[in-house]
C-alpha cells in the first residue's frame, strides 16, 4: 500500500468533512467559495492545536470534530446515498410494513457506522497538513440561483507536492450550501463508496443487513490509493 497517498487522501477527506461545518453559518448569498476559504482557516487552527494533546487524548480531537460536524452534515442522507438503490424511495415503497421497518433500521445502523468510521479513519490525517498552504483557483462567478457548484482548491504539501481537491457543493431545501461530495486527484470518493456497497450487496445475494453489519470504512478505501 502507498501509505503516503493514503495519508493525503485521509487528510483531504477530513478537510472535506470539516468544510461543511461553516456552511450553515455562512452568508449563502456569497456563494460556496468564501465558505471553503474561511473553513480552511478554522481547520488549520484546530490542526495546529491538536498535537498538544492528541497522543494522550485522541478522543478529544475526534469528539470536537464530531460535535461540529453534527451541526451541519446530513449523516443519514450521506449513508442513504452510499446505499444507493438499496435505500431508494422506490425500494422502500415496494416493501411491506415489516420490510420498511427493517430498511429504516438498516439505514439508521449504517448511518451510525458511516459517521463513526469516517471521523475515526479520516480526521487524524488532517494532522499531516499543519502549516500547509491552501489556494482556491476558481475565479468564475457562481449564479446566485444555482443549485450546485464545483470549487477547486490546491493544497501545497511538503516539498513540491501539490494536490487538487474538487468540492461538489449543493443547496439544501432551505437554501444553505452543503458539501455533497469530494474528488481528490480524479478519485470520486462518494461514487466509489456507493459502488463498493452495491458490489457487496450483490455478492451477498442482496442481504443488506449483512453488508451493513460487516461494513468497515478502513477496509473500503479506494483501491486506486493502493498503487501508483
Amino acid at each position: 500500500m502507498n501509505f503516503f497517498r493514503l495519508m493525503i487522501t485521509n487528510a483531504l477527506l477530513g478537510l472535506f468533512s470539516l468544510a461543511v461545518t461553516t456552511v450553515a453559518a455562512a452568508d449563502d448569498s456569497a456563494g460556496p467559495t468564501p465558505i471553503i476559504e474561511s473553513t480552511t482557516s478554522q481547520i488549520m487552527t484546530i490542526v495546529g492545536e491538536a498535537p498538544e494533546y492528541f497522543d494522550t487524548d485522541p478522543d478529544r480531537f475526534y469528539d470536537e470534530i464530531g460535535a461540529v460536524l453534527d451541526q451541519t452534515i446530513d449523516w443519514r442522507g450521506f449513508a442513504k446515498g452510499v446505499m444507493g438503490e438499496y435505500a431508494s424511495n422506490a425500494r422502500y415503497r415496494s416493501l411491506d410494513d415489516d420490510g420498511r421497518k427493517a430498511l429504516r433500521e438498516q439505514l439508521e445502523s449504517f448511518t451510525t457506522i458511516m459517521k463513526s468510521g469516517l471521523i475515526r479513519t479520516y480526521a487524524k490525517g488532517l494532522l499531516a497538513f499543519s502549516g500547509s498552504k491552501f489556494e482556491i483557483v476558481d475565479d468564475e462567478v457562481i449564479d446566485p440561483d444555482a443549485r450546485s457548484a464545483s470549487i477547486t482548491q490546491l493544497v501545497y504539501g511538503s516539498g513540491d507536492r501539490t494536490y487538487t481537491v474538487r468540492y461538489q457543493m449543493g443547496r439544501s431545501r432551505e437554501g444553505s450550501w452543503r458539501l455533497r461530495n469530494l474528488i481528490v486527484a480524479d478519485i470520486n470518493l462518494g461514487q466509489i463508496y456507493q459502488n463498493q456497497f452495491a458490489a457487496a450487496a450483490k455478492s451477498s445475494g442482496g442481504d443488506v443487513a449483512k453488508v451493513v453489519a460487516e461494513w468497515d470504512i478502513s477496509a473500503n478505501l479506494p483501491e486506486d490509493l493502493d498503487s501508483e
